[in-house]
């Protein structure tokens, strides 16, 4: 078992890109966990006196238009930015795989529903979608979670219910039903794991396209409201200082560049690592 272990991790270990990502998460875990810890100043702390200063010893970003400290806040605002991601990624795949595994083993009436409700709202780009759902609730960083997942849960399902279709016809599954097992029981000892492989590289990939989208949303006013720190939201204040000071863009900027590329890195990695059939895209 361990010599298992090892074999696997070690192939895990032999992709570039898995090594460069995971080096790079690293980098990003320990800004949100130990970040806060070495900073010598609050997210929150307003210093008129020191307003648009650039970096120093004291201040190692500079300092905002109300003369809050740049480094903490992109720190704070990591586990803000980072955490939401992860987190409408979770609530997205908790829906949708079920609903996919749901529709594409069982079929008939209950996968016409799905698949009629999944394409109506596929017809819309999911950016624009989300936009008009973020505006309609109204702008908080609930709201614009609760519009991610409403966007995103959509993909999982279809890319999940392609693959049961392809996997239910193979003999490992016509022997469970032939068997009399329950489609729970199917699905759940057959079926997952066969998909959840796909699943994993799609989350990875995926976290850093809705950290962009949570970051437009922001960036356009209807995510995070000043004066949380935000890296979208920090954007959209340092617009008006740019030519001023243009860290306020560039620091916020380059957190959310590090980060997409991070994890779409490790879903390169993982994709190599799964041995994912060449062609097959994700959304």
């Amino acid at each position: 078992m361990e010599a298992v272990l090892s074999k696997k991790t070690s192939r895990l270990f032999r992709h570039p890109t898995m090594v460069i990502g995971l080096f790079l998460c690293s980098i990003i875990l320990m800004t949100i966990f130990v970040g806060g810890i070495i900073s010598t100043h609050g997210p929150f702390e307003i210093d008129m006196g020191n307003r648009l200063q650039k970096s120093s010893s004291t201040h190692w970003f500079g300092t905002d238009q109300l003369g809050r400290d740049i480094f903490a806040r992109i720190v704070y605002g990591a586990k803000i930015t980072v955490g939401l991601g992860g987190l409408a990624i979770l609530l997205s795949v908790f829906i949708g795989v079920p609903i996919g595994l749901l529709s594409g083993f069982i079929g008939g009436k209950i996968d016409s529903i799905f698949m009629r409700i999944i394409d109506g709202i596929l017809s819309f780009p999911d950016v624009i979608l989300a936009i008009a759902i973020a505006g309609i609730l109204g702008p908080n960083l609930t709201n614009i979670i609760i519009a991610i997942v409403l966007v995103r849960w959509i993909v999982y399902a279809r890319v999940v219910r392609g693959l049961v279709l392809a996997e239910k016809e193979k003999e490992y599954v016509l022997v469970s039903k032939v068997s009399y097992s329950s489609v729970f029981k199917t699905i759940r000892m057959h079926l997952l794991p066969q998909v959840m492989p796909d699943i994993i590289v799609m989350a990875a990939i995926d976290i850093g396209k809705v950290i962009l989208l949570i970051s437009a949303l922001s960036y356009i006013g209807l995510g995070a409201q000043p004066p949380i720190p935000e890296w979208g939201a920090m954007l959209n204040e340092g617009r008006a200082y740019f030519q001023v000071i243009p860290s306020l863009m560039i620091y916020p900027g380059l957190a959310i560049m590090l980060t997409v590329l991070t994890f779409n890195l490790l879903g390169d990695g993982l994709k190599n690592h799964f041995d994912i059939r060449k062609g097959r895209e994700y959304l």
